[in-house]
């Protein structure tokens, strides 16, 4: 398996550390069915994590294997314990975008089983100000490369539970979605989830499938996050830095 880091030549000065960019493909049931494109690492956390935030699995019993390939590269193969039911399409998604070759515009919308509206956790401003530091303690990839997304699963009082980058924001997540799956902890109700850049439709819609709550970003959020966050009744904070931050939906989640 490659490795997460690898140098390139600089023109005049040496070498670079860079996050390594390489494919996955996810074949469920013997069917081809995505191909992403991420950093090594977390292989089984990112295919489980992925299927869970498409809606293709709903829990561990929808699940019989899942095992990195030994014979083919950058393979996963997952089988599950009934037909894979989605609409005739494959997935292809680049380290930028999380949604790319999805057949129709309904099909970028993926509903979630969980009720967030009525999640009552609360979280303070103080708390809130402490996360991206956390966080970025925990970025050893962005530490050496300056070149991985993050994305942390925080406990109210700001403890960090778990941590995982890539090169693909989306693919942050669902290895973050897909290590709560394999240790049987979705949905991940009274739980803060971070990202460290933008926040955008797609980063909510996954952690609205997960049944996340409260999601915030270091940077900005679309118009599109915010809309679905309203529409979830998820609280969607931008901006976090420092003590500052934006808090564009349900605000009652945030405590002085």
């Amino acid at each position: 398996m490659s490795q997460a880091y690898a140098r390139r030549p600089v023109c005049g000065r040496g070498a670079d550390l860079l996050a390594v960019e390489e494919p996955l493909e996810i074949r469920v049931n013997d069917r081809p069915l995505a191909v992403t494109m991420r950093t090594p690492g977390n292989e089984l956390e990112l295919a489980l994590g992925f299927l869970y935030t498409e809606g293709i699995i709903a829990g561990p019993s929808d699940v019989v294997t899942a095992r990195l390939c030994t014979d083919t590269p950058n393979v996963v193969e997952v089988r599950l314990t009934g037909p894979l039911d989605i609409e005739a399409r494959n997935f292809y998604t680049t380290s930028s975008c999380g949604v790319c070759g999805k057949a129709s515009i309904d099909s970028v919308r993926v509903h979630s089983h969980h009720l967030v509206q009525h999640d009552t956790t609360v979280v303070s401003r103080q708390t809130l100000a402490t996360l991206p530091g956390r966080l970025r303690k925990a970025q050893r990839g962005f530490e050496r490369t300056g070149g991985s997304h993050g994305v942390g699963v925080f406990t109210p009082s700001g403890e960090l539970v778990l941590a995982r980058e890539d090169v693909g924001r989306h693919n942050a997540m669902d290895k973050a979605v897909g290590a709560s799956f394999q240790r049987g902890q979705l949905p991940l109700s009274g739980r803060i989830a971070l990202v460290s850049g933008r926040a955008s439709f797609e980063l909510v819609q996954k952690a609205w499938v997960a049944g996340v709550s409260v999601i915030a970003a270091v940077s900005a959020p679309s118009t599109l996050a915010v809309d679905l966050a309203a529409e979830a009744g998820m609280t969607l904070i931008g901006f976090l830095r420092g003590d500052s931050m934006n808090v564009y939906t349900r605000p009652e989640r945030i405590t002085d």
